[in-house]
């Protein structure tokens, strides 16, 4: 420090003097000017609202690891999805939780099943939303895997491809405006889109879980959907989802995957998990230039949502902070089962 008459060394005063020209910390002296100079903003269109649905259930019953959340029945369903409209968000994904469940997951193959119903009333009850209809196996089938299985208990690819053609076309005439396959099985999307269009559904758009990870935060998702995996009728089964899900130590072949659904006709991508991929998101986004969403997963959700409870952090800010991160790296729009509690926190 220097006492009071004692003279600055020259070089300090100018070092001072250029300090002073850059200081950055003009650009945060409000909260109108941090809003004035904000790179990246959350609107009530980033966010898509996912909601599940329990058939042959008379009330509508909370997920305990999804704080919240709550799975609907078919009429309650039709109330959840005309709120989440009025609030603004502009799509919700519907998740089927099956009675109904066999070895390959006919239920959601077939005029009257559950996933022909929970559009149709979902379309019916709010007319101007947009549907994504995830379209997989895992929660129509017994042994909880994304399609019908060969007899090492691994999922046939090739044969799935077939049902997920036949499963997209009940959901686009249910009403689904767009088609989202889920299962991450090669060439899902060249089958659904030749299903599609063969079926005059060129104008059904088609969001590819292009990008989906063999990731441990899917726990709570699984009890929501009742899609955890088990053997059935005594056969053993591959007890994850590593042959077909991503290697989360990769993000080149991310790319692969992503390029290969666009060439098969995809419009639009999914990177998920979301918070621990960003980095994969950008490259994405960087790479292609294509729609790409994330999704803010149940245990990503679910650990806000504990923290918060235990008051160890701000729930508000913290989902606030993790949507912006989302946008910071490029993600067109964003799935989390924070969807309403953003609107609300919007404004709206």
């Amino acid at each position: 420090m220097f006492r009071q008459g004692q003279a600055q060394d020259p070089s300090f005063s100018s070092l001072k003097e250029d300090i002073l020209k850059k200081r950055l910390r003009r650009l945060r002296t409000s909260p109108s000017m941090r809003g004035l100079l904000a790179e990246n903003v959350i609107t009530i269109n980033d966010l898509i609202q996912p909601i599940f649905i329990e058939e042959q259930a008379t009330e509508r019953t909370a997920i305990e690891s999804l704080p919240s959340v709550f799975r609907e029945t078919e009429i309650s369903a039709a109330l959840a999805a005309k709120q989440i409209q009025n609030l603004g968000i502009p799509a919700i994904m519907v998740f089927g939780v099956s009675h109904h469940k066999d070895s390959s997951g006919s239920d959601s193959m077939k005029k009257g099943g559950l996933l022909d119903r929970m559009i149709s009333r979902i379309r019916d009850a709010a007319p101007d939303i947009t549907i994504i209809a995830d379209t997989c196996f895992c929660e129509y089938t017994d042994h909880g895997h994304c399609g019908v299985l060969d007899k090492n208990g691994d999922v046939d690819n090739d044969r799935t491809l077939e049902n997920l053609a036949r499963q997209s076309i009940i959901a686009a005439q249910a009403g689904a405006d767009i088609i989202a396959p889920s299962g991450m099985m090669d060439g899902m999307v060249n089958a659904i889109r030749s299903a599609l269009d063969q079926n005059g559904f060129e104008n059904k758009a088609i969001l590819s879980y292009a990008a989906k990870y063999a990731s441990c935060f899917y726990g709570p998702f699984r009890e929501a959907a009742g899609c955890s995996l088990g053997a059935t009728k005594g056969h053993a089964i591959k007890s994850d989802r590593k042959t077909y899900q991503m290697n989360p130590a990769n993000s080149e072949e991310a790319l692969r995957e992503v390029a290969l659904d666009i060439e098969e006709g995809a419009d639009m991508v999914i990177v998920k998990p979301g918070l621990p991929y960003l980095d994969v998101l950008t490259k994405i986004r960087q790479r292609f230039e294509i729609p790409t969403f994330a999704y803010h997963v149940s245990g990503e959700f679910a650990m806000l949502k504990a923290a918060a409870e235990r008051n160890w952090l701000d729930y508000d800010l913290a989902l606030q902070e993790q949507m912006i991160a989302f946008k910071r790296a490029g993600a067109t729009g964003i799935v989390t089962y924070g969807a309403s509690d953003m609107a609300r926190i919007l404004g709206h």
